[in-house]
């Protein structure tokens, strides 16, 4: 197990530990020690890791034909079309477009393109799923990625309180259709609020705007 999962394995026990704690203030001290208890709940997490990478294993070697690369940040991930010509990858500040589809491990889709619909990231500056944040800076344009996550680099203990349950692993296909400077972004885009604010409409309706830069 490399060094950043085990940082994520401490974070999560933290947090169950400070939530135990916030619980347990107005009743009698727990008989067991918090060292013991954080010890307990990072054994645990290791476990349930541990369960998950072996389910991930054997969606791998299920289907050898795949070349499936081990990242640095504990995700595995293969290219379905990849991008030789082109050597620069998303930063820090730049603003992608991408789709994405999300599946569980057996391959039944969660959520489809089509209800996820296209989406405008800022790179490392909005709240995404973790893994995809990471990922999508692995990525070049028009590079279509599989990823298999565990559920510490997806929703997590809570799931996303719709159709990803509890610690559940994922598996993600992402479509890299572009990504530029933010400056060059906003060059883009500011003809576009001009154009519109020399419009009168004849009949004042409110508008619904639709904010791309989502989750």
């Amino acid at each position: 197990m490399n060094y950043f999962k085990v940082l994520l394995i401490v974070f999560f026990s933290t947090f169950l530990v400070s939530s135990c704690k916030q619980h347990q203030e107005a009743r009698k001290p727990i008989s067991h020690s918090s060292g013991s208890f954080m010890k307990q709940s990072i054994a645990r997490n290791k476990k349930m890791i541990a369960k998950e990478e072996d389910q991930i294993e054997a969606v791998i070697k299920s289907d050898p034909k795949k070349q499936y690369i081990a990242s640095k940040k504990g995700y595995w991930y293969y290219y379905e079309t990849r991008n030789l010509t082109d050597s620069l990858n998303p930063k820090k500040g730049d603003i992608a477009f991408f789709d994405y589809e999300i599946k569980d491990l057996s391959g039944n889709i969660i959520y489809s393109q089509e209800e996820l619909e296209p989406q405008t990231y800022k790179v490392d500056k909005q709240e995404i799923m973790m893994g995809l944040r990471d990922g999508i800076k692995l990525m070049r344009k028009k590079e279509k990625v599989h990823f298999l996550f565990t559920s510490h680099m997806g929703y997590g203990y809570h799931g996303d309180n719709n159709k990803i349950g509890t610690n559940q692993p994922l598996f993600c296909t992402v479509t890299l259709n572009d990504f530029m400077p933010e400056s060059e972004y906003n060059k883009q885009m500011q003809p576009a609020t001009i154009a519109k604010a020399t419009v009168t409409p004849a009949i004042k309706s409110k508008a619904i705007i639709k904010d791309t830069l989502t989750n």
